[in-house]
């Protein structure tokens, strides 16, 4: 036998040293920023130049793991510290958005850029969102002038679609909204986005994200009225955005006064408890009287389970009515309920098929006389010409 130990196997291979100094190159934002800032120094204020610059520097620079600094640079010029601020030990350019012109079509110049550079490298869309986010977090940290340009930038990539509306978020901020910086932004910001599209495009957007109904959140709470939000922003221009807030306002006010009616006749509440509560709604949203009593109306036939038998849904109907007929009075002092023409459309082809038969045959001699009525008056008409 052997008594000689067996050597234990062992795993052979050449052993590379890694020195720290590559590592650190690899890895610090530092050399990041300096490549980029270098090179667009080198290209000038040519926007094309600068596209041409970034495309390449994409296939050489980690992109990817530097996309805060980059879009930092691209926008401030440098790296920003918390807050806003741009170190005073750190390299920066004058290519960037805050040390251009502060005018819409040098902002739109920009955009086309960022929008090229996020469609080739794909990657970079979330990176840009977040970046933007941080942004308008940091606006008390930038000039007014820095804070026009960004205003305008945003809502030309709200615009192209570049952006998502739910970055609007960031205005928010209680410390921005306080101080104002948030309405003030906002100004720039909606002037630009509709300027590039239209209210409805803008309002599409708005609703897609649950921004719609928010929008007077970017006052304090004290100032979060109708009224307040309609002068500032008509005073600055923008109606459009004013009158859409108060239509926006008044349907939540109307689908509020909805609900509330049909739980209150749900509960069965005493009339003069749901015709002093309706009023006080109208007073205080500016509903006018004709809309009340659609809104009422629906309210009463929404609390009915009407009989399947077509036969029987009439009788049931006026009795139904006539239960509530001291809340219709209540909204009915000065207005026309029903005015001719949707009377006429709805008889010849405005109704649900349940019921119609019974309906169209009581309705027949009203229908009658109302167009006899109506030739009539433009006979009047006529003849006073």
């Amino acid at each position: 036998m052997n008594n000689q130990k067996q050597q234990k196997p062992t795993l052979s291979g050449q052993r590379f040293k890694t020195r720290k100094t590559d590592e650190k190159e690899r890895f610090d934002p530092t050399q990041f920023q300096d490549c980029i800032i270098q090179g667009l120094t080198e290209t000038g204020t040519d926007l094309e130049a600068v596209a041409k610059f970034l495309d390449a520097s994409g296939a050489k620079l980690d992109y990817r793991r530097y996309a805060e600094t980059l879009f930092d640079i691209l926008v401030a010029g440098g790296m920003l510290a918390p807050g806003g601020t741009l170190a005073d030990d750190m390299m920066r350019t004058d290519v960037c958005v805050f040390a251009a012109q502060e005018d819409l079509e040098t902002m739109q110049a920009f955009a086309q850029g960022f929008n090229k550079l996020i469609r080739c490298y794909k990657y970079l869309e979330k990176g840009f969102e977040d970046e933007v986010k941080k942004l308008l977090l940091f606006l008390k940290g930038f000039s007014e002038s820095e804070r026009n340009k960004l205003a305008m930038l945003t809502g030309v990539l709200l615009a192209n679609g570049t952006l998502n509306a739910s970055i609007l978020n960031s205005l928010y901020n209680e410390n921005l909204v306080k101080e104002g910086v948030s309405a003030a932004f906002a100004v720039k910001l909606f002037k630009s986005w509709i300027n590039e599209k239209d209210i409805n495009a803008v309002a599409a957007s708005l609703r897609k994200v649950s921004m719609d109904n928010r929008l007077m959140e970017l006052f304090p709470a004290n100032k979060q009225s109708v009224e307040h939000f309609t002068k500032y922003f008509t005073e600055a221009g923008l109606k459009e955005l004013s009158e859409y807030v108060r239509n926006q306002q008044t349907i939540g006010a109307r689908k509020e006064l909805q609900k509330e009616l049909q739980e209150q006749m749900s509960r069965g509440d005493p009339f003069k408890d749901i015709i002093l509560y309706v009023k006080e709604e109208m007073k205080k949203n500016n509903i006018p009287e004709p809309v009340v009593i659609g809104i009422v109306w629906s309210s009463v036939m929404s609390t009915m389970e009407w009989n399947k038998k077509e036969e029987l849904v009439a009788e049931q109907a006026i009795k139904h009515l006539k239960q509530y007929s001291p809340l219709l009075a209540a909204f009915t002092t000065q207005a026309e309920v029903l005015s001719e023409e949707p009377i006429l459309k709805w008889y010849k082809d405005a109704y649900v098929a349940k019921g119609k038969s019974v309906f169209l045959e009581q309705m027949k001699k009203f229908i009658e006389w109302l167009k006899n009525a109506e030739e009539e008056s433009e006979s009047e008409a006529e003849e006073g010409d």
